[in-house]
């Protein structure tokens, strides 16, 4: 693997979300000083924070999983997770509810997940359970050792053993169809794609490498931080400043100074941070944008859906939650029929399929006393294929009082008028802050830009620069988001000990 060339002595790290803050604390363990600098006023990126009447929002990711992986970087400058954060196993990690009434939990537990398949669906698919999750253990292994958690300078050249066995495992065909050969019960096979949807991926579009999110939930378990998923980034913050790091917040960035290959300074709306090597965090287009550097996008790449999100303070004593536990899959009866109009028609689903989590069943602190948060969220079009940012701000209303009409439909009956506090982000507040066609997800890669064949970490026509975000090596997600930054901190420093 490729390392920077020159002294790489003070490193300046543009942004300070969860890809920043990992690379800052692997430099700091390395031996680097580190400033990072970032645009808000406070840690986090996309894994935001937002305060309103007493309610604690969370404005990013809501599904923990591979807690492990942050223990890496805390490491790095010398500490233990349990001593930053307070983290607490989800059992189940999800409840599944359908529109004929039936009711799945997702749970980790082997023998537990296959008893309620059973239940659920019957003896032949549980058997297929069984089968589905020993493939997605082996997929799993393979993917997060050749092509999560390494780096490699070109994916060019000759196959390698790991990228053999992932294509015998099927690791490159369609996971949809995988699913369908093991599970005959159509809504048991939703559970096992539709978060390929909530990260941007169609079902029917999604390889099989995609299926690396459903062990992560299924087989890793999922996980819910004391405090909201926010306190992660607070977490790596502290530690980072606690190691030395420099945190320069509410300063954007406007631009870099070069001389020949080199960059030689970070230029800030009101400062000059001199730095030996630049880390970008941002998305690709600012980054790419910075850097003076026009990417070609293939023909090949499209636009991953969108997202709404609805953010809800409630009364609970206005409204029968009766058994909601932190995490909902909610689905509507035309699953087929509403995942064409998302991906083709670019029309918002009629009959949504929804995330529901209630962050304040596992911690009531982020809500005032006899209170409760609920966030829902429904994948949309992007603007690409369906209504622009202008629109949405029309739109946008209509589509919240659709939402709260169907879950009152789904059983939370009230939920109108028990509603406190709120807040609804459509796909004009993802274009507002920069992202390509409304969307916080990544382009859906084609076969060909997948797991090594993504955008790499390394700028060419640059010595000293380096990527780390959702949208380079090694791909998007809470999980992955980490290994990006110890990858790119691995490219300033060498190798990373694995």
């Amino acid at each position: 693997m490729r390392r920077l060339s020159g002294p790489t002595d003070h490193v300046v790290v543009v942004g300070a979300g969860l890809a920043g803050l990992a690379t800052a604390l692997h430099l700091l363990g390395a031996g680097r000083r580190v400033t990072v600098v970032e645009r808000e006023a406070l840690p986090g990126g996309q894994v935001g924070r937002r305060v309103r009447g007493g309610y604690h929002l969370d404005t990013g990711p809501a599904v923990l999983t591979l807690p492990d992986l942050l223990e890496e970087p805390l490491a790095a400058v010398g500490e233990k997770l349990g001593d930053r954060l307070e983290l607490t196993p989800l059992h189940p990690a999800y409840t599944a509810r359908f529109a004929d009434g039936g009711h799945l939990a997702v749970h980790t537990d082997p023998e537990a997940m296959e008893a309620e398949v059973e239940r659920f669906a019957g003896a032949r698919d549980a058997a297929g359970y069984r089968r589905l999750r020993a493939w997605l253990e082996r997929l799993h292994a393979v993917r997060m050792k050749r092509f999560v958690d390494s780096d490699v300078d070109t994916p060019l050249g000759p196959p390698t053993p790991d990228l053999a066995r992932l294509a015998a495992l099927g690791g490159l065909r369609s996971l949809d169809s995988r699913v369908r050969r093991l599970l005959s019960d159509e809504r048991l096979r939703r559970v096992f794609t539709f978060r390929s949807l909530c990260a941007g991926v169609p079902p029917d579009r999604a390889l099989s490498t995609r299926a690396v999110i459903a062990p992560m939930d299924t087989v890793a378990g999922v996980w819910f931080p004391r405090g909201g998923v926010h306190a992660l980034p607070r977490a790596l913050a502290d530690a980072a400043a606690d190691a030395g790091a420099r945190l320069r917040y509410g300063e954007t960035v406007i631009g870099l100074e070069r001389s020949g290959a080199r960059i030689t300074a970070v230029l800030t709306e009101r400062d000059r941070v001199r730095c030996d090597a630049v880390v970008l965090t941002a998305d690709l287009p600012v980054a790419y944008r910075l850097l003076g550097w026009t990417a070609r996008r293939p023909a090949s790449e499209r636009y991953a859906p969108s997202a709404v999100v609805l953010h809800l303070g409630v009364d609970r004593g206005c409204l029968p939650l009766g058994e909601l536990g932190h995490h909902t899959l909610s689905f509507g009866l035309a699953w087929e029929r509403t995942l064409h109009q998302l991906t083709a028609e670019g029309r918002p689903m009629t009959d949504p399929s929804l995330l529901i989590t209630r962050p304040t069943a596992s911690d009531p602190t982020l809500a005032p006393a006899g209170r409760e948060l609920l966030s829902v969220l429904a994948p949309c079009p992007n603007t690409a294929i369906g209504p622009g940012p202008i629109e949405w701000r029309e739109l946008g209303p209509r589509y919240r009082n659709g939402l709260v009409a169907a879950l009152e439909r789904r059983g939370l009956t009230g939920l109108g008028a028990a509603v406190e506090e709120e807040c609804l982000v459509t796909p004009a507040h993802w274009s507002a802050r920069g992202h390509r066609a409304g969307t916080p997800f990544p382009p859906v890669r084609a076969r060909a830009r997948t797991g090594p064949f993504r955008p790499r970490d390394l700028v060419p026509g640059t010595e000293n620069a380096v990527l780390a975000s959702c949208g380079t090596t090694p791909g998007a997600g809470v999980p992955t988001a980490l290994l990006s930054g110890k990858l790119a901190a691995a490219r300033v420093t060498g190798r990373a000990e694995r």
